[in-house]
């Protein structure tokens, strides 16, 4: 029963069941459904960087509000139709990480992981006072859902909102993401950052170009960090520089650990807790922040695998005792 279990491939079937929300009818489920699947997208990039290569980046919201505003800038000024803003938000993303990157992987450690932070706060600057571009403070509101008119002829869809059929584009991105992302980690180049994050030493000695490999690594974490903010933007009908600033990298960060940053799909199931118990929590009570603050530290000290990581262990533990 255990082994059956344990090769149900369970990411295919939950994207197959996040196409039924909207068949819910409420939009507050739709809502959070989006939020978790964007989020969960933004959280499993950082895990590339963390989990995979072992570099722990304190600013990867800089790439998620710079493909955030990327597709915004480009649909609601430029008129750019979503089909060629939302790989150009990859593409913005992942060339500022390149430029960053460069630098940053030439450090270890805490020297890393702040020089990731104060590039990220470079951006957040450059978002917040530039007025002419960004919209400085007051951000960009109003971006434009994208032209998705033909799903309307679809039989079983047509009936649906335009925040629905959004949601379904969506997690048919996201779905896609996903594979490429789990190709990646899944390939000789995955395991070689694999290598780097347990002895980055000897993977050098046996002829790695580790700071290049990690560069790599860095560049793809931003891609895919841009499209979950492009995607975000048009979302949250509006790009603002929050998306940039610390509190944000601090948000996924606390994602990507409380799903388990040993595990490919530990940090979607993060977002999908972390987010649902926010919803919950702030409509029973005002002292929200408190209550999810102690909520966290316990299940980060009772699981310090992160939740996969203690089912994970969990399986185990049954296998043994059925063996």
């Amino acid at each position: 029963m255990i082994e059956r279990l344990a090769r149900v491939p369970w990411g295919p079937l939950v994207m197959v069941a996040a196409f039924f929300v909207p068949a819910l009818g409420s939009r507050f489920y739709t809502f959070v459904a989006t939020d978790v699947v964007i989020m969960g997208l933004f959280a499993v990039s950082l895990n590339l960087l963390i989990g995979y290569t072992g570099l722990v980046s304190f600013g990867h919201a800089a790439y998620f509000g710079i493909g955030a505003y990327t597709t915004g800038i480009l649909m609601k000024k430029l008129g750019v139709p979503f089909v060629l803003a939302f790989p150009a938000a990859g593409l913005g993303a992942g060339l500022a990480a390149l430029v960053f990157g460069f630098f940053c992987v030439r450090l270890t450690k805490i020297y890393f992981a702040m020089l990731t932070l104060a590039f990220a706060q470079i951006v957040w600057a450059i978002c917040f006072k530039w007025n002419d571009v960004t919209g400085g403070e007051q951000g960009m509101p109003e971006i434009p859902y994208p032209a998705l008119d033909w799903m309307q002829r679809l039989p079983f869809f047509g009936d649906f909102r335009a925040s629905d059929h959004f949601y379904l584009v969506t997690v048919v991105l996201v779905a896609l993401c996903f594979w490429v992302l789990r190709r990646i980690v899944g390939s000789p180049f995955g395991r070689l950052l694999t290598a780097i994050r347990e002895n980055p030493e000897r993977a050098e000695f046996i002829g790695v170009s580790v700071r290049r490999y990690e560069l790599i690594a860095f560049v793809i974490a931003g891609i895919f960090a841009g499209l979950a903010g492009g995607l975000f933007g048009i979302f949250n009908r509006g790009v603002f520089p929050d998306f940039a600033y610390w509190t944000k990298s601090s948000e996924v960060l606390i994602m990507t650990l409380l799903g388990g940053m040993g595990s490919f799909w530990g940090p979607a199931v993060g977002a999908l807790v972390l987010l649902v118990l926010n919803q919950q929590i702030t409509s029973y009570t005002e002292y929200w922040p408190f209550v999810l603050g102690t909520v966290l530290i316990v299940i980060l000290f009772a699981f310090p695998g992160g939740i996969v990581g203690a089912l994970a262990a969990g399986v185990t533990r049954l296998r043994m005792r059925h063996a």
